[in-house]
């Protein structure tokens, strides 16, 4: 019985190498991460000769997560690691019924989530990654808005049936602003980025108004908003600082009457707020303790060596301490979900990882 399932697994992981690979050289939404030049014919013999690691989701982290890769497989050519770019959710899915070996989520996995992964036997460690910010942005030439409150985001993005109260002109949002028609652009309802940004900024995940040009290309939304004079519109901070000759960034009030913008330092020390986040690996535990590729490639991305990779791609390391914790629970296999299906709106990663005890120890509230 175990024979018949572990071929069965092992077909359908030929099976998911082979479908990506293919998907890709579609030209659909998934990228191969590869150091050589591949044809989409694999041969079943190929993927045991080659160490192959399946990675799939938030379109956020790929540019993490791709330069992880190519790292990766510079130092170890023996392995291939497959990146697809989707989004949280549809990655979060494929992973949740084991076609993938690691998950790439810009938010916590959710109840649903964890419940579809029961359901088809997946265990899964969560891994803390790094911290980003979602940044707004308008279209450059925009000489009249270079601070919003979280108010106004409210007042913006909350669903309205009644068009008369629909938020359509600048000078709604703002007196002082002028009548120039409102535009908005942003990550797809699938994304995770828009996920964490509804629920910070409506209150509730999933829930703004649906009359905005919503894709699941961040190039495209940048490209939107720099071709539309009077455009808004939200993704992930990395995004915004490779294409910040584009677009203008607006900052935030935090409700201290302070305007901020995201930045690194404003990322790690929380005065970015509500807008920074946690991103998120979620790597099956059956691949972890049984392919080892799988594990010394988890392992390449939370080595504090390659932390500077983090910051050079564009996103905010975890402090040692974290990272420590990080690694412990990876040793440990320690499964589930630190956030247990909830939101990370507002939540610490400190309060999530150690115990009370703990933080007592090290001097934390």
């Amino acid at each position: 019985m175990n024979l018949v399932i572990q071929l069965k697994n092992q077909s359908l992981r030929f099976f998911a190498i082979a479908l990506l690979l293919i998907v890709s050289a579609c030209g659909n939404n998934e990228t191969i991460t590869s150091t050589t030049e591949r044809s989409p014919q694999v041969k079943e013999e190929d993927t045991e000769e080659k160490g192959y690691i399946l990675v799939d989701g938030s379109s956020t982290i790929f540019p993490l997560s791709d330069t992880m890769a190519q790292k990766f497989m510079n130092e170890n050519p023996e392995n291939q690691v497959i990146v697809g770019i989707s989004s949280s959710g549809t990655g979060l899915k494929k992973f949740c019924i084991g076609d993938t070996d690691i998950a790439n989520a810009s938010r916590p996995i959710k109840k649903s989530e964890i419940d579809l992964c029961q359901a088809n036997g997946i265990e899964f460690v969560e891994i803390p990654i790094a911290f980003d910010g979602l940044s707004i942005i308008v279209n450059r030439d925009n000489d009249w808005a270079d601070c919003l409150t979280l108010e106004e985001l409210t007042k913006i993005w909350q669903p309205n049936d009644d068009d008369k109260n629909k938020i359509t002109n600048w000078k709604q949002i703002r007196d002082e602003f002028p009548e120039e028609p409102l535009s908005l652009y942003g990550p797809d309802t699938d994304s995770g980025t828009y996920d964490y940004f509804t629920d910070a900024v409506t209150e509730e995940e999933g829930r703004s108004r649906k009359d905005y040009q919503a894709s699941e290309d961040d190039d495209l939304i940048i490209q939107g908003i720099e071709s539309d004079w009077g455009s808004l519109g939200f993704l992930g901070f990395t995004y915004y600082e490779k294409n910040q000759d584009f677009v203008k960034l607006i900052a935030i009030d935090n409700g201290s009457d302070q305007c901020v913008e995201p930045s690194s330092e404003t990322i790690a020390n929380g005065t970015y707020s509500p807008l920074s986040r946690p991103l998120l690996l979620y790597v099956n535990k059956n691949s972890l303790e049984t392919i080892p590729p799988v594990k010394a490639f988890i392992d390449y991305q939370i080595d504090v060596a390659n932390k500077a990779v983090i910051s050079e791609v564009g996103y905010v390391p975890l402090p040692g301490f974290l990272q420590g914790k990080v690694r412990e629970r990876v040793e440990k296999l320690t499964t589930g979900s630190v956030f247990e299906g909830e939101s990370a709106i507002g939540v610490k990663l400190i309060d999530k990882l150690f115990s009370e005890k703990e933080r007592k120890k090290m001097g934390g509230s």
